[in-house]
């Protein structure tokens, strides 16, 4: 799919009400469960963000500025009114810029193990900075059962080489100021949807306690959080997060 002159590469499953995802460190695999699950109870749009996958990313296009702008005329491009926008991790962070700036065209918004806001003082770090800890301990911190990690041993090279596109262009999009918009928490409570938030209890790349944070300060978002996971509720509790959404979604 090609929006505002950038080719973006699209997973699409199921029909009905329209369900788009935004991923966060890396993009969603199409055989992921939740993908399946969530099809069941509509169409869900995934698109790569510029630079992940095999989505493209254009020279110069390097701040979290120019992945809202462009996610934004995405959204205008869709043959749908409005859409249920969910937003994992880094994913999180975009969604949540989207609904603050363009809330026409968004029904709902979810938003999972989000990032984004600085909600200590500046000394003290609120996310586990993935670029710059052992790999050993960010995988600890990110997954409840550290059996649940991709296994890079498995993995063919073009993927190998596909997370490593994925990982620099986080970098460049997420690393200075890392993981946040230093006025996004200010901004927050303009968003107006009906909001879940959603956190895994183990996850130790952002603690469940920034996510009560973030639930503060959208005006009527409820937080609810799933045993047994970490960063990636999604994959590690596919079920018990799928529930939530429609749950959330059939309210």
């Amino acid at each position: 799919m090609i929006v505002h002159g950038v080719e973006l590469e699209l997973l699409r499953r199921g029909s009905g009400r329209p369900i788009v995802l935004l991923h966060g460190f890396q993009q969603i695999e199409p055989d992921a469960r939740c993908v399946e699950l969530l099809s069941r109870h509509g169409e869900v749009i995934a698109p790569s963000h510029p630079g992940f996958g095999r989505s493209a990313r254009p020279k110069d296009f390097e701040s979290v500025y120019d992945v809202v702008n462009l996610y934004a005329a995405f959204l205008d491009s869709l043959p749908h009114e409005k859409v249920t926008l969910i937003g994992f991790s880094f994913g999180g962070w975009l969604a949540a810029e989207l609904a603050v700036r363009s809330c026409h065209n968004i029904e709902r918004l979810i938003l999972v193990d989000t990032v984004g806001i600085k909600v200590s003082g500046p000394d003290i770090p609120d996310i586990t900075d993935v670029f710059n800890t052992h790999p050993d301990e960010v995988k600890r911190r990110t997954w409840h059962d550290p059996a649940n990690a991709p296994d890079f041993n498995g993995m063919s090279d073009e993927a190998l080489i596909m997370r490593h596109r994925n990982w620099e262009s986080l970098s460049l999009y997420a690393w200075h100021p890392y993981m946040h918009n230093p006025r996004l928490a200010y901004w927050l409570p303009r968003i107006g949807v009906p909001t879940q938030v959603i956190w895994g209890m183990s996850d130790g790349i952002v603690r469940p306690d920034y996510g009560h944070a973030v639930t503060r300060l959208i005006p009527g978002a409820r937080l609810v959080s799933i045993p047994n996971a970490g960063h990636h509720p999604e994959i590690e509790q596919p079920e018990i997060f799928v529930d939530h959404v429609t749950s959330f979604l059939n309210r």
